[in-house]
């Protein structure tokens, strides 16, 4: 079975990592990477540092507005399916890299399936939102994470063609947490273990209103340690142009981090703060807690669980929010046990 893989920014190549690695010996696999991410510490060190093997396609789109993005990826993936006439084509997540191979494999009546199918977080302000669910009701197979995420696809009428496979970022997360804590790696900028805060912060909403972001920066400067602000590329240019200085009071600037190294900042840090949806599920695996600047989530399941705490509105209430207590210890496994990607196969397989 010849399966392809579209790929095209940060958290999707985490997801590919164990895909890749439980295709082996069991399918013909096959990935483009659509360029939707393109610097380097955003795709090529991913590859690297996570033993993906090379895509076999890239086709270099890069960033732009949501339409000419997407129409880039569609016409490139258009001819890719083409050529190689894959049995089936697996997307990840909810980006535009997503919508265009699901667009392209359903205009060409190739079967495709949805890993990470859903999630939903009922902000229909959110591009995110629409891309999940315009794939989702496109999709031959969707692989849901979590019982949340099959709840909703049933409730759309979508629960004959959904499969719980679990969480394949837990797959990786694990192996990466096992491989860096033998490595004994440093913490960044010479930070001491527990004395600091990982924050990112990327989504439009809180980065394209001046005064927003002023709040958040003016929130997290004041915060009671360091805070570890790994910057994206685009949030430098927007607090350029908004005449905001990143690098103030309990504030350091750094570019983002390879992925091991996330994930060994995570781990040792005293709590995350971010609008973003991977991170979030992250610090709860690793049992860190997380404050989010957003008014919902898709992962519930971290904040049901008392690990992650929404903060939108009263920006005033994020230093105490973030200082707040730690939460109860809890064993409960959400998004499975670290064997999702053996599961996502499976189900592909069946398929044929």
């Amino acid at each position: 079975m010849r399966i392809l893989s579209v790929v095209g920014a940060r958290p999707q190549f985490v997801k590919l990592a164990p895909i890749a690695h439980a295709m082996k010996g069991r399918a013909e696999h096959l990935i483009v990477h659509t360029g939707q991410h393109y610097d380097e510490i955003m795709s090529d060190v991913f590859f690297q540092d996570l033993g993906i093997p090379a895509p076999d396609f890239n086709l270099g789109v890069g960033s732009g507005k949501h339409g000419k993005q997407t129409g880039a990826m569609l016409g490139g993936l258009e001819e890719i399916l083409e050529d190689v006439k894959p049995d089936c084509v697996l997307v990840y997540g909810d980006t535009n890299s997503t919508l265009a191979a699901a667009l392209a494999a359903v205009k060409l009546h190739i079967p495709l399936a949805h890993l990470e199918a859903g999630l939903r977080s009922f902000n229909r302000r959110m591009p995110e939102e629409h891309n999940r669910v315009l794939t989702d009701h496109a999709a031959d197979l969707l692989l849901a994470p979590t019982e949340v995420a099959m709840d909703h696809l049933a409730h759309e009428g979508l629960a004959g063609r959904s499969v719980l496979v679990g969480d394949v970022m837990t797959d990786v997360l694990f192996s990466t947490r096992a491989a860096v804590q033998s490595r004994e790696e440093p913490l960044p900028h010479g930070m001491t273990a527990g004395a600091y805060y990982v924050s990112t912060i990327h989504r439009p909403d809180n980065t394209d209103d001046p005064a927003r972001l002023e709040q958040i920066v003016s929130s997290l400067a004041s915060l009671d340690k360091p805070v570890v602000l790994l910057a994206h590329p685009r949030l430098v240019d927007l607090a350029r142009r908004h005449g905001l200085d990143l690098q103030a009071g309990a504030i350091q600037v750094v570019p983002p981090l390879a992925y091991p190294q996330l994930i060994n900042s995570v781990m040792n840090s005293a709590g995350v703060i971010t609008d973003s949806g991977g991170l979030q599920k992250e610090a709860f695996l690793l049992r860190v807690p997380c404050t989010t600047i957003r008014p919902e989530t898709e992962w519930v399941e971290t904040v049901q669980l008392g690990w992650n705490v929404l903060v939108s509105d009263d920006l005033s209430s994020l230093a105490a929010v973030v200082q707040r207590s730690s939460p109860a210890s809890t064993s409960a496994a959400p998004y499975g046990t670290g064997e999702a990607a053996a599961a996502v196969v499976s189900a592909l397989l069946e398929q044929r």
